[in-house]
């Protein structure tokens, strides 16, 4: 039984955080496209961002402002233009946004962190942005949540979104996030964009840590495509307002908080393959038996990540050799003749040696995956074990279905 409950409100269900979502003209669908999330003070910010050598304006951007001061007011999000490989006039769209709503919320621009999702090469529209401004602050509030979860989409099908609270000592702990992502998913620190906010105080080091040790644990282990996207970050705000007393140090508050953080990314993530492009069932790997969590999560996230496995899941094929195949190209070494494969409750493989089982029961299994999605219980849980180490480990993905390529080809036009 967890510490914590799930609660409403996402990023605004802590203390002290607005929101909004608003149509600013950025999406030629005309749906929301612009996002704020805010803090009533300064927030301990932490962040974790994308590896790709093609970054976003605004990755670079946010990395900047953390390193010179670790802590925010504000996050900014953009949705329709990913402001990627737009050079310097690409930068000063970035910084210039931050300006704009800088004045209009009277804080100093340092203060404000940004995002962008879209189409990569796109400046952003900053005449609609300007412009919009003044409607996205003067509508944020503490029930603007969901509407900025809408904000940041793009061929998200759904919203992402999720809150929980805890006791500290006498006082509530809340945590919320939001996030986005359905495609150009194989996240190397980070994930498409998800923001987090807290209202527990916490030393900026120690938030970052706990961030990071979160990020590999939830959004580092999804793959949809084997994309990594060049906009990829999460941030994450505590501002303290919960009046619990300061954390600086590891200690079993820490341990809590770190494990409700995790607990809200790894929602996050597993809801983003769920969302993935075309898919129609999540696939949660898990793996035992190696000498450390290391090993076991690059095991898992390979098989996650394999696309004759995702599209045998999708052909409702029960075909394990995929699944050992993947196994063993992973770079991490076990005897194969420990390895053992499951199925949800189908044994396929046991001591590197093949099964007999019934076939029928494993593409029904399967097929049952994909008639609850969404309401789940669309989980195809594929078990690996490969000897008899204490490290485990999950990823998750989804299937491969032909509206993968439907939708990636039609993408910007």
């Amino acid at each position: 039984m967890s510490d914590w409950q799930v609660i409403t409100g996402g990023v605004t269900a802590p203390k002290g955080y607005q929101a909004t979502g608003i149509t600013a003209g950025l999406k030629p669908s005309g749906a929301e496209d612009l996002a704020l999330i805010l803090s009533n003070v300064d927030a301990i910010a932490a962040g974790v961002f994308t590896t790709t050598q093609v970054r976003a304006a605004c990755v670079d951007y946010c990395r900047q402002c953390l390193e010179n001061k670790p802590s925010a007011r504000a996050i900014l999000c953009n949705a329709g233009q990913a402001n990627a490989a737009t050079g310097d006039l690409g930068w000063q769209d970035a910084v210039e946004s931050a300006k704009e709503l800088g004045k209009a919320l009277n804080i100093s621009p340092e203060l404000i962190l940004l995002a962008s999702t879209g189409v990569i090469g796109q400046r952003i529209k900053m005449d609609a942005l300007k412009a919009a401004i003044p409607k996205l602050v003067s509508t944020v509030s503490q029930e603007g949540g969901e509407a900025a979860a809408k904000a940041i989409v793009t061929t998200d099908l759904v919203t992402k979104s999720i809150a929980l609270e805890t006791l500290m000592g006498d006082r509530v702990v809340r945590i919320g996030g939001i996030a986005k992502g359905s495609g150009m998913i194989h996240p190397n620190m980070a994930t498409m964009l998800s923001f987090i906010t807290c209202d527990a105080a916490v030393s900026p080091q120690l938030w970052q840590d706990m961030l990071t040790t979160a990020v590999n644990r939830s959004f580092n282990q999804i793959t949809v495509d084997g994309d990594t996207s060049t906009n990829d970050t999460v941030i994450a705000l505590a501002n303290g307002q919960s009046r619990t007393s300061a954390i600086t140090n590891m200690g079993a508050e820490a341990k809590k908080l770190e494990a409700m953080l995790t607990e809200v990314c790894i929602y996050l993530a597993k809801a983003i393959a769920r969302d993935g492009e075309g898919a129609t069932c999540l696939i949660e790997v898990q793996v035992t038996g190696t000498s450390n969590e290391v090993s076991a999560n690059k095991i898992a996230k390979t098989i996650a990540g394999s696309s004759l496995v995702k599209s045998a899941i999708f052909g409702r094929d029960p075909n394990w050799g995929r699944i050992a195949a993947a196994a063993g190209r992973a770079g991490v070494k076990f005897d194969h003749k420990e390895l053992q494969v499951k199925l949800g409750d189908i044994l396929l493989m046991e001591n590197g040696q093949p099964l007999d089982f019934d076939l029928a029961a494993a593409r029904e299994y399967l097929k049952q995956r994909a008639a609850g999605k969404y309401l789940l219980d669309d989980t195809v849980l594929i078990t690996v074990k490969v000897g008899d180490g204490v490290g485990s480990g999950k990823a998750w993905g989804c299937d491969l279905s032909y509206d993968y390529v439907k939708i990636n080809a039609e993408y910007t036009t």
